[in-house]
């Protein structure tokens, strides 16, 4: 089989189990070191890291700048959307985040706008018209940076696609990450021609959840962990096509040579990878990487391209006999 190539375009680094905090306790060193080795050698080569806040989005900068293949975003959540308020001034937290943003493109690291748009399952954090006010605002973000879009939808796809065809000449391209929707969602955005739809474990946890995985285009599908979330568990459908496993032992009897059992991790992307090969039907999991590889520097990447690339589409992917 071909060498994969694999781009993890979500990663949360900037979250304490990285630096080995569970639920406010250390259970062992931070080792993002040590989880990045794991990822560069089972063929990840670029990670995307996410920022979720305006301080968040500073450390996933920093985060960023310490190896050439990470990359960040530079947003706020629709569960932290009450942070433009609260400092009084939402203009000032706008240029604030736009300052960043050059910062981090001047710096070749910011690749994207976001993580923003609207999670209605979790109004307990923040009401749904802040959500929608402030989705909208970070548009004006996209526009004046020219960056694409790094998107969020939970339990919201009516309002969101509303927000995203009021906007979409602001921004030139996005993706709706860690899709978890019905196959009508999944529908209203392949509605946009410039929205891929990123597809981790958590895509992928029931029969219903892989029927409508099946139906996203691959020239319209990127991959990703969301970790450390969204891990493919024993329990979940897609389970039965995965074929490449990891060592792992508890975050307690901590092994730097083993993943930790409960906390996902970049090298995972093999897996969800090998699940979107199984439940499509696709043998040749080589060609089906380098199509995926494709759609994230179409987006993220674009001056990577080179005159070969388009020649990575042309390659059919063969259904299983």
């Amino acid at each position: 089989m071909a060498t994969l190539r694999m781009i993890d375009i979500a990663v949360n680094f900037t979250d304490g189990m990285f630096k080995g905090i569970y639920n406010g306790k250390q259970c062992h060193v931070a080792d993002i070191a040590t989880v990045l080795n794991r990822a560069w050698s089972a063929g990840v080569d670029r990670i995307i890291v996410t920022g979720g806040s305006l301080e968040e989005s500073k450390e996933a900068l920093a985060i960023a700048e310490t190896d050439g293949r990470l990359f960040c975003t530079v947003g706020v959540h629709p569960t932290r959307c009450r942070e433009f308020e609260e400092g009084g001034d939402p203009e000032k937290h706008y240029r604030s985040l736009l300052s960043l943003a050059r910062e981090g493109i001047q710096k070749g690291k910011v690749v994207a706008i976001g993580e923003c748009g609207l999670d209605y399952d979790r109004l307990h954090f923040c009401p749904s018209e802040i959500q929608k006010k402030y989705f909208a605002k970070q548009f004006e973000l996209a526009c004046a940076t020219k960056l694409p879009m790094f998107l969020h939808m939970r339990a919201a796809a009516d309002d969101f696609c509303e927000i995203v065809d009021r906007n979409k000449d602001r921004f030139a391209a996005g993706v709706a990450h860690s899709f978890t929707g019905s196959a009508e969602d999944r529908d209203k955005l392949l509605s946009f021609s410039n929205i891929f739809i990123g597809v981790n474990g958590c895509s992928l946890k029931t029969s219903e959840n892989l029927d409508v995985v099946r139906g996203i285009p691959l020239e319209r599908m990127m991959i990703e962990t969301d970790s450390p979330y969204c891990e493919i568990k024993s329990t979940h459908a897609g389970i039965g096509y995965v074929k490449t496993l990891w060592p792992s032992k508890k975050k307690e009897k901590y092994d730097p040579e083993s993943t930790i059992k409960g906390r996902n991790e970049p090298c995972l992307v093999h897996q969800v990878l090998e699940v979107v090969a199984g439940c499509k039907g696709i043998d040749d999991i080589g060609q089906l990487s380098k199509t995926l590889y494709h759609n994230t520097c179409r987006v993220f990447f674009p001056q990577d391209l080179d005159t070969t690339a388009d020649a990575l589409l042309t390659g059919s992917l063969t259904p299983a006999e």
